[in-house]
């Protein structure tokens, strides 16, 4: 790896000049650069330099090259020998530049002027491939706990996990100028990102990587879907439906992040950055219209729709290996899976990030030709890897059916790395190429919906009140409705689809190079009384401040994607002496803090409360990234599409101004829920109606204000190259976390059964059609034992050359659902079931479906195994 080098350079560097300054204090500088010295000084330059030598597209490196070479020959007497031995160095570098500067002579003279050369040419920018950028991409599985583990996002204490729709991920972009900044991006199909996970992954990169990765060029945002464990902030009001931290949640997100991050910074070499936009029409409505039009008239005059239609997709192209990655961001809400959802899913973005994964696969990687891609882009069929290693099977049925008839349940012990085996994608299968990362990123999606049919009554069937989203006053009864009614698995395909093909189009399409400085600026601000200055007309300005964080009556009221509870709706600015009476057993909130936050009738008083620790935040960080034309906006919440068009305005406008390169095409995107999490930012305009968005806007009416003066700061600094006050450091909480949630006490079979055993298997001697389904249930345990981690706890197996189980669909595939349960609530002994939803690229042949767990026996230790059905034919 190129990266390899770097680090290599870098260490051989230092070192080389903290040992000399340790010998010369002792008076050994002769043991230092003497004849027993001179054979580790050779091996260090061999290790430092051999690897890559014969790669023009490491040319960026060369300064720390040579400066590594200057170190080696650091005496003059070293130079006879490096010129016999070190040859294997000089040669290939006199070849590069031989047409231009001739050097071909031998002497430790023109081995210098060589190497003189060729640093001016590097400091110069000149490089043979003509890169402005070092691009590194990486992904692992974040998925967490698939059992037990209330989910995040509906705040719905019923909606437990228990099971896997698809996998979850993080994904991750480095990109560094050769001899500059650099930043990193991680987008996770997770609700959010988390305040405490960010800082132990800040940890963790500095341990590893020193000062290189910080929190000022890390940026971590989150997807919005509402179907992943939750337990993982570090806020009270985040955790009370989980029932407290949940630490396997947690540290599969650290651990996941931190390892997507390694991935990237191992997979950096040089390459180009695409840039591309475009509209996408039918995947998001405005889900709150009655706010949006309280905005001035003239405002919304200058938009064509009440939500921000518009994909931002960058393309990376590896300069060796071509297309490597591509992110995009787009807003619409994580919620086509619904509150009654209990399996893992990254919604419609995690399906959208899916399809283009394996659509570039199939068509790239297998095909072996971009044109293959470019003119399949349109293909709505989502191909299998399996197709291209299984030949046409000629056999009759009745043939097919006595082979499938041979292989009968087994089950058996495993390894915890017996999934990862067996994983479809895995990453070993492409070693020698970087791994395709397509992400799709979150945006300013507060007040944007998935379910585009609009608002129903689910008791009549007709449409829900415009201004409070009720059906006969009552919120629970009004639903949204996704493309794919009534199947919320259909919905987030169609949803997820529309976005794989919009980012496609933009890839295929995508022609604008980036160009530009890498830079960078990151703040904390205290946004619980953060004085705020409004400009008015006639130059007037008045000085106003947010308020310590709370939530509004409305916010219990819940949203049309997923409804709250009793007698709680959406625009009321008013609450009610019931609600009232039970907020103050909580915390009841002085005078001051009601003034603040009107018109919003406060309900929970989360920024006052502080036990048994802090229930919401209040330092909140504001980040700002430029990668030349293109500039990421990382905000810590859910900015409705008012709200972030103001704040992208704002920043535009700074940015634009006198002392900046910039110029009119810059591209401004806002990446949401990045870095923690506070709720939602409305307009002020839109704060006055007290919808949900405005009732979960917790600073007050002026919070936007609040984040466009913080923004504008950042943009001015960025302009002028002056660094910001970092700001006060948010609490790290972790050490007073509290949870509830039982662990895993133990694993039962019914007496004569196995761990892996068939509990119900598919008919003898089966036949099925595509779009059908295969049901298989296993006797299994719980799988908090071991999340299975870059594995699959279901697999689906064909049958190669008559002898060999070929893996062909796992839990990370769309039409592959992982079901758990308990016999009973409390009962020891459970089952997986196994559902296959044939798809219409299957190939004709012989299948079984197999199960991965691991069981918890009475004395806390773990065991892994794994069972199979029996064989089945498709047709």
């Amino acid at each position: 790896m190129v990266v390899g080098f770097a680090e290599r350079a870098v260490f051989v560097n230092d070192s080389g000049k903290r040992c000399f300054q340790l010998f010369k204090e002792e008076g050994r500088e002769e043991d230092f650069t003497g004849r027993n010295a001179k054979e580790v000084w050779k091996r260090l330059a061999h290790w430092t330099i051999n690897p890559f030598l014969l790669r023009p597209q490491n040319l960026p490196y060369l300064p720390d090259l040579l400066r590594v070479l200057s170190v080696c020959m650091i005496r003059s007497e070293l130079l006879e020998e490096v010129d016999e031995e070190y040859q294997f160095f000089c040669t290939p570098l006199m070849e590069m530049i031989s047409g231009a500067y001739g050097c071909k002579q031998k002497p430790s003279s023109m081995i210098w002027l060589c190497v003189l050369l060729l640093l001016s040419v590097v400091s110069g920018g000149v490089t043979s491939t003509g890169s402005l950028y070092l691009i590194g991409l990486g992904s692992h599985d974040i998925t967490g706990p698939a059992a037990d583990v209330n989910m995040m996002g509906y705040a719905n204490m019923e909606q437990i996990a228990s099971g896997v729709h698809f996998r979850l991920r993080a994904r991750t972009f480095i990109v560094a100028e050769p001899e500059g900044d650099r930043v990193v991006f991680v987008n996770l199909d997770a609700c959010m990102a988390s305040q405490l996970v960010k800082m132990k992954v800040i940890e963790r990169l500095r341990v590893r990587y020193g000062n290189l990765y910080t929190e000022e060029n890390v940026a971590i945002s989150g997807i919005h879907s509402h179907a992943g464990s939750g337990g993982y902030l570090q806020y009270v009001v985040y955790l009370v439906t989980s029932l407290g931290f949940v630490r396997q949640s947690f540290d599969v997100l650290v651990d996941g992040i931190e390892k997507s991050i390694i991935h990237a910074h191992d997979n950096i070499r040089p390459g180009s950055i695409f840039v591309n936009e475009g509209e996408l029409l039918n995947a998001s409505i405005n889900r709150s219209p009655s706010a949006y039009l309280n905005n001035p008239v003239e405002e919304r005059s200058k938009y064509k729709y009440d939500v921000d239609k518009e994909m931002t997709l960058i393309k990376f192209v590896d300069d060796e290996w071509g297309p490597v990655g591509s992110f995009n961001w787009f807003a619409t809400h994580g919620t086509s899976m619904s509150r009654t959802n209990s399996l893992i899913s990254g919604d419609n973005k995690g399906a959208a990030a899916r399809f283009m994964e394996d659509w570039f696969e199939r068509n790239v990687l297998l095909n072996g030709s971009e044109s293959s891609y470019f003119s399949q882009s349109g293909s709505t069929r989502i191909p299998r890897r399996v197709s291209s290693i299984i030949p046409d099977l000629q056999e009759e049925y009745e043939e097919l059916i006595e082979l499938a008839a041979s292989f009968q349940p087994s089950q058996g012990p495993a390894t915890k790395f017996s999934s990862v085996s067996r994983r479809v994608r895995s990453a070993h299968r492409h070693a020698d190429k970087p791994q395709f990362v397509s992400a799709f990123c979150q945006s300013n999606c507060g007040d944007v919906s998935p379910n585009v049919l609009g608002t129903f009554c689910i008791d009549s069937g007709l449409p829900c009140d415009f201004y409070h989203s009720t059906c006969n006053g009552k919120n629970e009864l009004c639903y949204g409705r996704g493309p794919g009614y009534p199947d919320e698995f259909e919905s987030t395909r169609i949803i997820g689809e529309r976005q794989y093909k919009k980012a496609v189009e933009l890839f295929d399409s995508a022609a604008e190079k980036v160009t530009g400085k890498i830079v960078y600026r990151h703040s904390y601000v205290d946004f619980s009384n953060l004085e705020v200055t409004l400009s008015h007309d006639g130059g007037v300005d008045e000085v106003v401040k947010t308020c310590p964080a709370s939530m509004g009556f409305a916010f219990a009221a819940g949203t049309t994607d997923g409804p709250g509870a009793f007698d709680f709706k959406q625009g009321d600015n008013k609450g009610n002496a019931f609600w009232s009476f039970v907020r103050n057993l909580l915390k009841t909130p002085n005078e001051e803090q009601i003034e603040c936050h009107l018109p919003k009738p406060i309900l929970l008083d989360t920024g006052e409360m502080k036990d048994p620790y802090d229930w919401a935040p209040s330092i909140l960080p504001v980040q700002i990234f430029r990668i030349g034309q293109l500039v990421i906006l990382s905000v810590p919440g859910e900015f409705t599409t008012m709200a972030g068009r103001r704040l992208r305005d704002a920043v535009k406008r700074v940015l634009y101004s006198g002392g900046s390169d910039l110029d009119s095409n810059a591209h401004i995107v806002i990446a949401g829920l990045a870095n923690t999490y506070s709720q939602y930012v409305t307009t002020f305009e839109e704060y006055q109606v007290q919808r949900y968005e405005g009732a979960s806007t917790l600073y007050g009416p002026h919070t936007l204000r609040a984040y466009i003066q913080e923004f504008e700061k950042l943009a001015r600094a960025i302009v002028s190259g002056e660094q910001v006050v970092p700001g006060p450091q948010p609490p790290d909480l972790l050490e007073r976390q509290i949870s509830l949630l039982p662990p895993v006490i133990l694993d039962m079979t019914p007496p004569g059964v196995s761990f892996g055993d068939i509990k119900t298997d598919v008919p003898p001697r089966s036949i099925f059609r595509k779009r059908g389904i295969v049901s298989v249930t296993f006797w299994s345990a719980s799988p908090r034992n071991d999340v299975m981690t870059e594995g699959t706890f279901a697999l689906v197996e064909i049958l190669h050359n008559q002898e060999r189980w070929v893996p062909a669909y796992d839990d990370d595939d769309f039409c592959l659902r992982f079901k758990w349960a308990r016999s009973s609530k409390l009962s020891p002994l459970s089952h997986a079931i196994i559902e296959w939803r044939i798809p219409e690229s299957a190939v004709l042949g012989v299948y079984r479906i197999r199960h991965f767990g691991a069981a918890k026996n009475i004395f806390g230790s773990i065991r892994h195994f794994s069972g199979s059905s029996s064989a089945f034919i498709v047709a």
